[in-house]
């Protein structure tokens, strides 16, 4: 299974390796206020893969911060819930 992994990863590979030699003419991005920036077709769409990327691990540490943070404070409280339930056990109350 490892080498049929391997092998598929080496196709993928020179495909995009091959996609990449051939779309390697220079594009023109045309920006506000007249700006030009020319590069190879193929640094412009891996910059936007990029790109895409970081935006997408960004909003994924985001969220994963804001539950971490709800996670410690529902861990304290449930702590304190259960401090409060031990000390009412232990004040002699009725047994059952």
């Amino acid at each position: 299974m490892r080498i049929l992994l391997w092998l598929l990863r080496g196709i993928v590979f020179i495909a995009l390796f091959g996609l990449a030699a051939k779309n390697s003419g220079p594009v023109d991005l045309r920006f506000y206020l007249d700006g030009v920036w020319q590069a190879p077709l193929s640094l412009v769409i891996l910059a936007a893969f990029g790109i895409g990327a970081a935006v997408g691990l960004t909003a994924t540490v985001v969220t994963l911060v804001r539950q971490g943070r709800e996670i410690k404070r529902l861990r304290g409280r449930a702590a304190d819930d259960a401090a409060t339930d031990a000390s009412a056990d232990a004040g002699g109350g009725p047994r059952q």
